[in-house]
């Protein structure tokens, strides 16, 4: 596992999202180490410098949770106040849950916990099928090789647009593969990126994804309904350790009924919830787009604790 750290004292964990990689959280490394914590940002599973496994099945929530434990223990330490955005917030809210030992707090900025779990006897893909179509992002993505290829014939491309069109500078993302099979064509590339966006930015990115591929990272949805099948023990029970949620009102997200539970404050399933943080006029990609209002969030939650 390839991990970024900064600091010393207790350990605070960032988990990014899809399609990201440790630089997601480059305004927070020095700025929470220079407040007094060890931090880490790891490539997770199948993403940037880290390990790339071969199946599907390896990229499911239990190997994933694991990966944060065996990385706390990898340190050195007993316990991380852990922070996740986008896929990396699902990681953080089920290691809360799963390994509430290990854990002094958790933070999740965009996706609440919780987020698309069916009701009734459907699995998860069945659910978001019949809401939202063959072609909703997730669904689509079940289908191993399509879009990893299609990413993989202009990164740049993908990368640049993706994140632009999800921001709150962008016009927002409806998360629809279009008829063509390429995400890229329902992707508004800009003229000129926004002020928290930069072409060097883009091209970390870029030559991250040319050297890992965007395979692994695809594989993590492909484990939707085997996630959920795995977590079936914990499905009733409370996150126990303190949680802070962040998510910004232009965030597509935001709109989810898990989203509006979490923002009215604690819920059943997160019980402990400090008041939640709303980024007005964000998008996304919230910790890159407000880096000094989501920097300043978690180094409240973390002394908190």
């Amino acid at each position: 596992m390839h991990i970024a750290e900064a600091g010393s004292g207790p350990l605070v964990l960032l988990l990014h999202g899809w399609p990201e990689s440790w630089y997601s959280w480059r305004h927070q490394i020095p700025a929470l180490a220079a407040a007094g914590y060890r931090v880490v940002a790891p490539d997770q599973r199948g993403y940037g410098s880290t390990s790339r496994p071969d199946r599907v099945e390896d990229y499911d929530i239990a190997h994933l949770v694991d990966d944060v434990t065996g990385l706390i223990d990898a340190l050195g330490e007993q316990r991380a106040t852990v922070v996740g955005h986008d896929w990396g917030a699902i990681v953080a809210w089920h290691t809360a849950l799963m390994r509430p030992r290990r854990v002094r707090g958790v933070a999740g900025l965009s996706v609440p916990h919780r987020w698309a779990e069916p009701k009734g006897t459907s699995t998860p893909v069945e659910a978001l099928r019949a809401a939202n179509g063959d072609h909703f992002y997730i669904v689509y993505f079940q289908q191993p090789g399509l879009s990893d290829a299609d990413f993989a014939r202009d990164p740049r491309g993908f990368l640049r647009g993706i994140l632009y069109t999800g921001s709150g500078d962008g016009p927002g993302w409806n998360a629809t593969i279009p008829a063509s099979g390429r995400i890229v064509d329902s992707l508004t590339q800009p003229d000129r990126l926004p002020a928290w966006l930069t072409e060097r930015d883009i091209d970390t990115y870029v030559a991250e994804y040319r050297r890992s591929g965007f395979t692994g990272g695809l594989n993590w949805y492909r484990n939707f309904d085997r996630n959920w099948e795995l977590t079936a023990r914990w499905r009733d029970a409370p996150i126990q350790v303190p949680a802070l949620y962040v998510v910004g009102d232009r965030d597509g997200v935001f709109h989810a009924p898990e989203a509006q539970a979490m923002l009215a404050g604690p819920t059943a399933s997160v019980p402990r919830l400090r008041p939640a943080v709303l980024l007005k006029g964000a998008g996304h990609w919230a910790q890159q787009e407000r880096p000094e209002e989501v920097t300043d969030a978690l180094i409240r939650f973390a002394r908190s604790l």
